[in-house]
């Protein structure tokens, strides 16, 4: 199985971006894989609902070097099946052209985030885990109301 850290680079591939942006864009293929699949999600990874949207610590400690500034454009992993490489395609299609700040206010007005800050001011710290359920139950309505 591949790590969230080969989901990152599979996105950098595509562009150079900020590390808010890369946070947004791999929060969405671990959520919207727990709705999409039967079995684990692509990737199996925490996310925290942090006063910026959703963060996975790991991915946070790994790229926190860049700050602000962009995260150089690499290469593309090949650990990824051809189901999974049509899965990014479609994550990267859906939010590759929103920015950073677009996606934060789009992940800022969900419920998986929101249950998670639990009423939290928004400036204010916190870890607390966006539960995978909350990911799953609010993306898989999406999903199905929009097959429907």
């Amino acid at each position: 199985m591949a790590n969230i850290f080969d989901v990152a680079e599979w996105f950098l591939s595509k562009e150079r971006m900020t590390h808010k942006k890369l946070q947004k864009l791999c929060y969405y293929a671990v959520a919207w894989s727990w709705a999409v699949y039967p079995e684990p999600p692509i990737v199996d990874a925490v996310f925290e609902a942090w006063p910026h949207g959703p963060v996975c610590k790991a991915l946070y400690d790994k790229y926190k070097e860049w700050g602000f500034a962009y995260i150089p454009k690499g290469e593309k992993p090949s650990v990824f099946s051809e189901e999974a490489e049509e899965f990014l395609q479609d994550i990267w299609t859906t939010y590759g052209d929103k920015s950073a700040n677009a996606l934060e206010a789009l992940s800022h007005s969900e419920p998986p985030w929101q249950r998670a800050r639990n009423g939290l001011d928004g400036s204010m710290p916190s870890n607390n885990l966006i539960r995978p359920v909350d990911m799953q139950e609010y993306y898989r309505l999406i999903y199905i109301l929009g097959d429907a």
